[in-house]
């Protein structure tokens, strides 16, 4: 899919190629570094309008992401342009450099967790994701590189099966615990000031909507553990997220349950 002539100020601006992402959207860098442009397929062209519908509510809360500035359609695919958030993915960042940044990044999520959840238009409850798992996996289209060592050689359906046992509980945690979640609150998602170490803004937000807000602190403290030299750094970090967010005692069941279901619901 060649959507490059689509690209706007094509005249005053060059745009680079910078990813292809998990979903298989294009992603290009206005060569200002100003502004990106995301490009989407015909079959995903709703999922990048819902992330152009959620960039443009969250932008109205006042929490740091993309503004979007532009949005095309044709017959091939979509086509998201929006503004850059200045800084550096925190997956780019030594595991010393992301310890100093981690309390800004802990208290942007809590920014975002604090938003009135009964006043958000997108819900990414547990039911939804629940099938949208049960759907990747009927389809066997399940990502292995998503899962675990320890689960890489069982069986989608039982992976699948071990989430469904736990899903009356969590349903009941989710009921008196719903927020705000970005959805996909990995590293490369924050982005961060390398001087000042601050949490400049969220980016990739189209898996954003109310749930437990457990969704996130899961991903969120999985994705960063590669990054920590030791256990007690990895411990630190994980005292400074939960204490930031006013969490006394983290459900580490919770936890692990929601890290168990997000690898199933990607493909």
């Amino acid at each position: 899919m060649d959507w490059t002539y689509a690209l706007p100020d094509r005249n005053r601006f060059g745009w680079t190629p910078v990813r292809t992402g998990e979903s298989g959207d294009l992603v290009y860098q206005r060569d200002d570094g100003r502004a990106f442009a995301k490009i989407a397929p015909v079959a995903r062209s709703a999922e990048l309008a819902g992330e152009r519908d959620r960039l443009a509510w969250l932008h109205g809360q006042g929490v740091a992401c993309p503004e979007v500035v532009d949005w095309r359609e044709g017959g091939e695919g979509t086509c998201l342009v929006m503004t850059a958030i200045p800084g550096v993915p925190a997956a780019d960042l030594s595991g010393s450099d992301l310890l100093k940044a981690w309390p800004s990044m802990a208290r942007q999520l809590g920014i975002l967790h604090g938003l009135p959840a009964d006043q958000c238009p997108f819900d990414r409850s547990l039911s939804i994701m629940f099938e949208r798992a049960a759907d990747v996996v009927a389809r066997k289209a399940v990502n292995r590189d998503f899962l675990p060592d320890e689960d890489m050689n069982t069986p989608a359906r039982e992976l699948l099966e071990r989430v469904e046992r736990d899903l009356p509980t969590r349903f009941e945690q989710e009921l008196t615990d719903r927020v705000v979640c970005h959805g996909d609150a990995c590293m490369p998602n924050f982005m961060i000031d390398p001087e000042s170490f601050q949490c400049t803004g969220l980016i990739d937000l189209g898996r954003l909507g109310t749930a437990d807000r457990y969704v996130d602190l899961a991903l969120m403290v999985a994705n960063a553990r590669e990054s920590w030299a030791s256990r007690e750094e990895e411990a630190e970090a994980f005292a400074i997220l939960f204490n930031t967010l006013g969490i006394k005692i983290p459900d580490k069941e919770r936890l692990a349950f929601y890290l168990r279901l997000d690898p199933l619901t990607w493909g």
